[in-house]
């Protein structure tokens, strides 16, 4: 089985490139985030000549969520289960065969220390209680997205730069290991213990060109998922070239 994750940044704007991607990359599942469209305006129909179920969970301009996959998508999960009506579209889960997945797109946070930086820190506490009330580690799960969080220095272009700052600081990372107690490993670094690999780069200043990134788009597994995970890798070519999301896709294999 390959998947990917992809924060596509606008669905719609992104079909010129995703369309043919699909076509040449051909995986079995893709997370999309940020798809920004209500669910009534999702563009289904390109996605299903192409073969794929699809469940979608999206918001009017921001945020939203979507799965695509080629077999049938069971037990669809849109949300948190106590959130509110109006509650940002950040979370979709389903199952594919003997996999479940946990799409994600979690808070960006705007700065260390505003509001939105607490929201995004009390966000992931719900998703570590969450993970402990629906799910087990024993079970098959991916959980992946874009969690705009860094782990450690390695993924981060210029730590010193970075230090406690936003998608960096040690209450982020903090949070983000408090998810991972549940019993979640990051999968690329099963195969990748390097520094250096990145999946977002600024759109302003030649970021992409001077590899002046962030590594912020993660497979997290569970054991019995990663046994399975023979491969993760960054497919940079889609963050190049005009009409790009400022995001390139993650894809990992499972035997």
């Amino acid at each position: 089985m390959k998947i990917a994750t992809w924060n596509v940044n606008s669905v719609r704007a992104r079909m010129p490139r995703l369309q043919p991607w699909l076509e040449e990359n051909a995986p079995d599942v893709v997370c999309l985030q940020e798809t920004k469209v209500v669910d009534d305006l999702f563009p289904l129909e390109p996605f299903e000549e192409a073969g794929y179920n699809v469940v979608k969970f999206g918001q009017k301009s921001y945020n939203g969520v979507a799965i695509l996959s080629r077999q049938p998508i069971e037990d669809a999960v849109y949300g948190f289960p106590d959130d509110a009506d109006d509650a940002q579209k950040r979370v979709l889960g389903g199952t594919v065969g003997d996999t479940m997945f946990l799409n994600l797109y979690v808070p960006n946070g705007s700065s260390v220390g505003s509001e939105k930086y607490e929201y995004k820190l009390a966000w992931l506490a719900r998703l570590a209680e969450f993970l402990e009330e629906r799910y087990s580690p024993d079970e098959r799960l991916v959980v992946t997205g874009d969690f705009n969080i860094t782990f450690d220095d390695r993924d981060v272009h210029d730590p010193e730069a970075w230090h406690e700052k936003i998608l960096c600081s040690t209450a982020e990372r903090e949070a983000l290991a408090r998810v991972t107690e549940f019993g979640l490993i990051d999968a690329l670094r099963k195969h990748h213990e390097e520094p250096g690999i990145y999946t977002w780069w600024d759109l302003r200043g030649g970021a992409f060109w001077k590899n002046h990134g962030l590594r912020i788009d993660h497979f997290l597994m569970t054991q019995p998922a990663l046994d399975a995970c023979t491969q993760v890798e960054v497919d940079r070519d889609q963050r190049k070239g005009k009409g790009a999301s400022d995001h390139a896709p993650v894809l990992a294999w499972l035997d």
